[in-house]
C-alpha cells in the first residue's frame, strides 16, 4: 500500500469522506491483482472490474470535495492517481467563469455554472489515474461503438486515463461541454491520428466527444458529458491520389527538362549573359537539383540516416532557391535605385561581394541550426522531408515567407522609382524599358515560385472537402510547373534568346547540310573509284589475252 495524505487549504483534514476516499484509492492493488491472477479472464469481466472501481473512486472523491467546510481545492496523490477537487460555496462570479483544475499529464476546463448546476455551490472532481491505461489498453476498442469519418486501424491508447464528474452517477449531459487537454505518452506522426473517447462501462466510445486540435505532443478534446477519458491513436490508411500522382511526376518531369535547357541557355548564351543571368542560373541549377532528389528520393524512407540525409539536402536546395530569389530582388532594386543617380557601381560589383557567399551559405547555417536544435526533425514515416511537429516547419516557412515579405517591399519601391522615371524621362529609353520588363518577369516569378508554398497553409486539418482538393491541386500545379514557367518567361519570351536560338537552329542546319554534302561528296567520290578501277581491270584483261 502506498502512503497518501489529503491536503484541503494545506490542512490535513480526516473525515469518514476522505478515509473512504483513501481506502478506495488505495484497493487499485486488489483490482491489479484480480486481473493479473486471471490471465484467461473475460475481458467483459476485467471492463465490469474495471468501471465498479471507476464509480467508486469517483463517488468517494466527489463526496470528500463536499465535506470540505470552507470549500477550495483539495489534491490528493498516490502511486496510483492524482485526484484534484474544487469546492464552490457560493455563486459564480462571472458568467462565463471557467473553472480549470490539471495535473502534469492533463488537464479539464469545465463552465462555473455546470458544476454549480446553476445554483449556489457544487464541486468538480478531476482524476488522473497512473496506471489504469496498462489495464484498460487499446484491446478494448470496438469499431462498433466508434464514429469514424474515415478508415482507421490499429488502436493505442497514448495519454493516461482521467475522470471528471460533477456528482452524476451516469454519463449526464452537460449545458456547456467540457474541454480536456491531454499530453501524450508517445509523439505521434503525420500518419497517426488522435480520437477522443470515453469508457463506457465495457468498451472505449467517442460519442458526444470531438477532438478540438491535436498534434504530436497533444489533444485538445471537447465532450457533451463527464465520465472517464483518454486518447486513442490510431493508424491512418493514407491512400495516394494517383492523379495527383501523375501530375506531379509529369510535372516534375517536364520542369528538369526545362530547367535543363533553361541553365544551358544562361551559361551558353553570351549577349544575355550579366549579374541577372547569373541569378537565374543558379535558380536554375537549385531547382534542377531539387526536383531530381525529389523524384528519385522523397520516398525512400528506409534506411533512416539515408532518409533524414535527403530531407536535410531538400531543405537546403530549397532554401537556396528561395535565396537566390531574394538576391534578385535586392539586384533589381539597387539597378533601379542606381538609375535615379546614373551609378551603375553599386549593381555591378553586387556579384562579386555578396551572390554566392549569401545564395549558398546563408541557407547551410539554416539547416545547420535546425539540425543541432532537432536532429529528429528530418524525415518521417511516409516521405523524406521536414516534419511538422513540434514546430520544426518554421525552419523552412519562416525563411521563404520573409522572402516573399521582403521581395514584395522591394518589388514596391522598384515599381515607384520606374513610375517617376518613365514619367519624366522619354519611354524608349532602353535601360528603363529593360528594367521595367525585368521588374515584371520578377514579380510573377515571386507569385509562381514564392506565393504557391503559401498554399501549403491552407492544407490544415480545419479546410474540409472539396475546397482541401481544390487547394491541393493548386498547389501540386504550380509547385511541379516552375521550371516550365522559368524556362518560358526567361528564355522563350526573351527576344536576344530567341535570336541566338535561331541562329542555333541555322548553324546546325548549316553544319548538317555540310555534312551530308560531305557525305554526298565522298560517295560520288567512291562510286568514280570504284569504276575506274573497275574499266582498268578489264583493260588489263583485254592486253594479256
Amino acid at each position: 500500500m502506498s502512503s497518501v495524505t489529503m491536503v484541503t487549504e494545506g490542512v490535513p483534514k480526516d473525515d469518514n469522506a476522505t478515509l473512504t476516499l483513501q481506502k478506495i484509492a488505495d484497493s487499485f492493488d486488489d483490482l491489479s491483482n484480480n486481473i493479473s491472477e486471471s490471465s484467461q479472464k473475460r475481458k467483459e469481466e476485467i471492463a465490469r472490474l474495471a468501471t465498479q472501481y471507476l464509480h467508486r473512486v469517483q463517488s468517494a472523491a466527489y463526496e470528500a470535495a463536499l465535506n470540505q467546510p470552507t470549500g477550495g481545492t483539495l489534491r490528493r496523490e498516490s502511486q496510483f492517481m492524482v485526484i484534484k477537487a474544487l469546492t464552490i460555496k457560493n455563486s459564480c462570479k462571472t458568467e462565463n467563469e471557467t473553472v480549470k483544475l490539471q495535473t502534469e499529464e492533463a488537464s479539464m476546463d469545465i463552465d462555473c455554472t455546470v458544476v454549480t448546476g446553476g445554483g449556489t455551490g457544487g464541486a468538480v472532481v478531476f482524476i488522473s489515474y497512473k496506471s489504469l491505461g496498462s489495464i484498460l489498453d487499446g484491446s478494448f476498442v470496438s469499431k462498433a461503438n466508434l464514429t469514424l469519418d474515415e478508415k482507421l486501424d490499429h488502436f493505442q491508447l497514448n495519454s493516461k486515463v482521467i475522470s471528471g464528474t460533477t456528482g452524476c452517477k451516469k454519463n449526464c449531459s452537460l449545458a456547456k461541454p467540457v474541454n480536456f487537454t491531454f499530453h501524450h505518452i508517445q509523439m505521434i506522426g503525420e500518419s497517426k491520428k488522435s480520437l477522443c473517447v470515453y469508457w463506457d462501462e465495457l468498451v472505449w466510445s467517442n460519442e458526444g466527444c470531438h477532438v478540438i486540435f491535436y498534434n504530436g505532443t497533444q489533444t485538445v478534446c471537447s465532450c457533451s458529458h463527464l465520465s472517464t477519458f483518454a486518447i486513442l491513436v490510431a493508424s491512418v490508411e493514407l491512400k495516394e491520389d494517383p492523379v495527383l500522382t501523375m501530375i506531379t511526376h509529369v510535372g516534375l518531369s517536364l520542369s528538369l527538362l526545362c530547367l535543363l535547357l533553361a541553365a544551358l541557355t544562361f551559361l551558353l548564351c553570351r549577349p544575355i549573359q550579366n549579374t541577372s543571368t547569373s541569378l537565374h542560373l543558379q535558380l536554375s541549377i537549385c531547382l534542377f537539383l531539387a526536383y531530381l532528389l525529389f523524384l528519385t528520393g522523397i520516398t525512400r524512407t528506409e534506411p533512416k540516416v539515408l532518409c533524414k540525409v535527403i530531407a536535410g539536402v531538400l531543405h537546403y536546395l530549397y532554401l537556396a532557391a528561395f535565396t537566390w530569389m531574394f538576391l534578385e530582388g535586392l539586384h533589381l532594386f539597387l539597378t533601379v535605385r542606381n538609375l535615379k543617380v546614373a551609378n551603375y557601381t553599386s549593381a555591378g560589383r553586387f556579384k562579386k561581394r555578396f551572390m554566392y557567399p549569401v545564395g549558398y551559405g546563408v541557407p547551410a547555417v539554416i539547416v545547420a541550426v535546425s539540425a543541432a536544435i532537432n536532429p529528429q526533425g528530418y524525415g518521417t514515416a511516409k516521405h523524406c522531408w521536414i516534419n511538422i511537429e513540434k514546430g520544426f516547419i518554421l525552419s523552412f516557412l519562416g525563411p521563404i515567407s520573409a522572402v516573399i515579405l521582403i521581395n514584395l517591399i522591394f518589388y514596391s519601391i522598384t515599381l515607384w522609382i520606374l513610375r517617376d522615371r518613365l514619367s519624366s524621362l522619354n519611354k524608349d529609353v532602353s535601360k528603363i524599358q529593360n528594367t521595367r520588363m525585368l521588374t515584371f518577369k520578377a514579380i510573377a516569378q515571386l507569385f509562381l515560385l514564392g506565393c504557391s508554398w503559401c498554399l501549403g497553409f491552407f492544407l490544415a486539418e480545419v479546410i474540409k472537402e472539396p475546397i482541401r482538393s481544390i487547394i491541393t491541386y493548386a498547389f501540386t500545379i504550380t509547385n511541379v510547373l516552375q521550371g516550365v514557367y522559368i524556362f518560358l518567361v526567361h528564355c522563350l519570351l526573351n527576344q536576344q534568346v530567341r535570336e541566338e536560338y535561331v541562329k542555333w537552329l541555322r548553324s546546325m542546319s548549316k553544319k548538317t547540310e555540310s555534312d551530308s554534302y560531305t557525305l554526298s561528296s565522298s560517295t560520288t567520290q567512291t562510286h568514280v573509284m570504284e569504276k575506274s578501277s573497275n574499266l582498268w581491270g578489264k583493260r588489263r584483261s583485254n592486253t594479256s589475252v
